[in-house]
């Protein structure tokens, strides 16, 4: 507890500095100051927004999410929880219908749940991947709740319960559901998905989507890897687990404190933060406020850690990161093995960035391997290139690459009787299909392939050489005519470059 309550005393200690901070920074930003535009006061001014901002403790930060845009329509969002439990709360980003202007999209669309890591930081860090997704699925996403804000009284929870909360939120749905999991919770999901089938259980999703996950470590160890490695299960129980301090709710309760993920994932980049907070000093002495703008809206997301129960975070790091129990086929929930050999329905995509320093390379893509029973049909694995961990679930990348696979895959495998077509098609179902097969191709090898024309390319669903070659006249027409290509396609040949280029990626070296 020591530690914890001496981090919070200096916080509390600091207190009266950030408030004389705070009102030097504004002092010195009045426009009826003579001295606001001036070198020195604007030096002033950013010197104390910068000192109140590294001191100062952030809150949960809200998803900020108020429409969305449908069709050219834009609907107004509204939050509502529709399930709940003591550690978690699953949130529906509920769209209002326009009267007259858009008809009710209510049960038109596949229901994704975004299962949010459970890792340190709130889910709100997945506020791009719900605003991605919102145009195209009914989003809901798993609002894990700060330990240190949960009585003792209330009980404990760890990674079994995790897994119960997945199979519970599966039961609500009655199965009518696709899973994502991003990062952390690709553990938990394929084991809460494997005990269902073992059992027999009618309400399993349609499909799971892994997305960055640590389903085995061993393959492309990363830093975060080889520390869990390195170190007994009794050195991070004596050297992490701290006890919540008092006045907290959660007074007494044992944890793993936000604020230690944070100084760990901090020091990875700890030249790169610096930069961004110099960077961010000389916005303000410039008056560049976009800029300044952009920094404080990461850093008040990516400073807003909450804490973890003690026993769910000593179960995780011994069950995935010490044990490799999952791939071991030797991981249990409550006391029966979890046999993924036993996922026969549930399709499963998996996605990895090429940069990824968090999950490494190859280490989602292993539950194809433990999927053994799983058709083929059913199993899609995609890398999205030149991205590491977070652009894997978010920024340009995501939404040009990933978020069409996902949305393909998930309205693939959804096969329930949808009244109406949440959107308008963009590509035809046989491209579609192509779409989601394997890792996206450089589509720039091809003549008359620039970044921007592949950039657009993947946000019309094109990503493999596949597609290009199997174009058919007519498909050849609506592509030329969707997106103004003026002939381009076939003056050319992208069909026979791309399937030249098939042929030497089939071709051993």
């Amino acid at each position: 507890m020591a530690f914890y309550f001496m981090h919070e005393m200096t916080h509390a200690a600091l207190s009266p500095f950030r408030a004389m901070a705070d009102m030097t920074k504004l002092y010195f930003e009045n426009p009826l100051n003579p001295v606001s535009v001036t070198p020195v006061g604007r030096s002033l001014a950013a010197g104390c927004e910068v000192f109140e901002r590294a001191t100062r403790q952030y809150g949960k930060p809200e998803f900020g999410l108020h429409e969305t845009e449908i069709n050219g329509v834009k609907l107004p969002i509204i939050e509502e929880i529709v399930w709940s439990n003591t550690f978690c709360n699953l949130i529906q980003f509920k769209r209002m219908t326009v009267a007259g202007e858009c008809p009710d999209m209510t049960g038109k669309m596949s229901k994704v749940v975004l299962v949010a890591p459970m890792s340190g930081h709130y889910a709100t860090l997945l506020r791009g991947t719900v605003e991605a997704l919102l145009p195209h699925h009914d989003v809901y996403i798993t609002d894990w709740i700060d330990a240190r804000q949960v009585p003792l009284s209330e009980g404990s929870f760890d990674l079994d319960d995790y897994i119960d909360y997945i199979i519970s939120i599966a039961h609500f749905f009655e199965g009518d559901v696709h899973f994502v999991a991003v990062c952390q919770p690709s553990v938990p999901v394929l084991a809460a998905i494997a005990r269902m089938e073992e059992e027999g259980d009618k309400f399993v999703p349609k499909s799971m989507t892994l997305m960055g996950g640590p389903i085995d470590t061993r393959i492309s160890p990363t830093a975060v890897n080889e520390l869990a490695s390195q170190n007994s299960l009794e050195w991070f129980e004596n050297n992490v687990i701290m006890t919540v301090p008092f006045p907290n709710p959660g007074f007494m309760r044992r944890v793993y404190p936000g604020f230690l993920q944070l100084s760990g994932f901090m020091s990875m980049n700890m030249d790169r933060h610096l930069t961004a907070q110099r960077h961010f000093y000389n916005h303000l002495v410039e008056g560049d406020g976009d800029s300044a703008e952009k920094h404080r809206e990461f850093y008040d997301e990516y400073l807003a850690v909450m804490d973890l129960t003690e026993e769910f975070y000593l179960q995780t790091v011994d069950t995935v990161f010490i044990r490799h129990a999952l791939p071991m086929r030797e991981m249990m929930h409550r006391d029966k093995y979890v046999n993924t050999s036993a996922i026969k329905n549930v399709a499963l995509l998996t996605v990895e960035g090429e940069k990824d320093d968090i999950s490494g390379l190859g280490q989602t893509k292993a539950a194809h391997d433990l999927c053994d029973q799983l058709e083929d049909g059913k199993k899609v694995h995609y890398v999205q290139k030149s991205v590491g961990h977070y652009g894997v679930f978010n920024g340009s990348r995501f939404r040009s690459g990933i978020r069409p696979c996902i949305s393909d895959f998930v309205n693939k495998f959804d096969g329930a009787d949808r009244k109406q077509k949440p959107v308008s098609e963009k590509i035809k179902p046989s491209m579609l299909d192509a779409s989601i097969k394997g890792a996206c191709d450089d589509l720039k090898k091809i003549s008359g392939i620039g970044p921007k024309l592949e950039m657009l390319l993947n946000e019309n669903g094109i990503f493999n050489y596949s597609q290009i070659a199997n174009l058919k006249e007519q498909e050849i027409q609506e592509l030329d005519e969707r997106l103004s290509f003026k002939g381009r396609i076939e003056r050319d040949d992208w069909v026979m470059q791309a399937k030249k280029l098939l042929t030497q990626l089939k071709t051993p070296n």
